[in-house]
């Protein structure tokens, strides 16, 4: 492939090739969740959001599957606040207004957060009493159906070279409750060890939209709940303390 390598992950990379971006599975990659991405995106795509616009799921001469994409330059937030740490606070205040914005909107026929969620507290390992109580919690939500990006983090937030805020990385999109996307947030930068951040972003979000901290919260079993279907066992024991219900109540 004479393709400048970009990004790699388990699993995946992302490669440039002039004017278009491509995501690249590896061989064996469950199919349906690649197509499910691109499905996902090209939903986000109409509600008119700054994204990349996607152009065509493919089989490259290697077996792979890539999603094909355009290209977006510039930088991830979380490069330029590693670049400018004196603008830490900056940042993040953009970066929230981004998230705020993107809540506004909906995409009805992305899957319902709800179902998603449901399923993985089926699948999160927990016992049957703690998966009874999380059940019951997530009954007790409020239902909401605004746009909601599941893994919103700065290195998922382009900024152009003009300014502009680009997000990616679509594969976990649904909707549903705002909060419990800010919870899920929250967790992913105590999951990176940054709690300072951590609490800053919740703060910060809170005040900006004027949301209850203790909502937000309420949602952080069931977020914790999910991620541990990743199964990544250095992430267990911090996990099974969050899905504690009754520490929330």
């Amino acid at each position: 492939m004479a393709m400048n390598e970009i990004a790699t992950r388990p699993n995946k990379a992302v490669y440039r090739d002039g004017k278009y971006c491509y995501k690249v599975f590896a061989v064996g990659y469950n199919k349906s969740d690649i197509f499910n991405e691109a499905l996902n995106q090209a939903r986000v795509e109409e509600t008119g959001l700054f994204i990349p616009s996607i152009h065509e799921v493919k089989r490259l001469d290697d077996g792979r599957l890539a999603i094909v994409m355009d290209y977006v330059e510039g930088k991830s937030l979380a490069a330029l606040i590693e670049e400018n740490p004196n603008k830490r606070t900056e940042y993040m205040e953009r970066f929230i207004d981004i998230q705020l914005s993107m809540h506004k909107l909906t995409a009805p026929e992305l899957n319902k957060q709800r179902d998603k969620f449901s399923r993985k507290i089926d699948l999160s390992g927990l016992g049957e009493a703690s998966r009874y109580e999380l059940h019951m919690r997530l009954d007790g939500m409020k239902k909401h159906n605004k746009l909601c990006h599941g893994d919103f983090n700065p290195s998922n937030v382009i900024i152009t070279n003009d300014d502009r805020a680009c997000v990616i990385d679509w594969s976990h999109a649904t909707i549903g409750n705002a909060s419990a996307d800010t919870a899920r947030t929250y967790l992913l930068f105590k999951l990176a060890g940054d709690d300072e951040t951590a609490e800053n972003y919740m703060a910060m979000f809170c005040k900006k939209s004027g949301t209850d901290l203790r909502y937000v919260q309420n949602w952080l079993p069931i977020v914790a709940a999910s991620q541990m279907v990743k199964g990544k066992p250095q992430e267990r024991e911090m996990l099974t303390k969050w899905t504690d219900v009754c520490q929330y109540d």
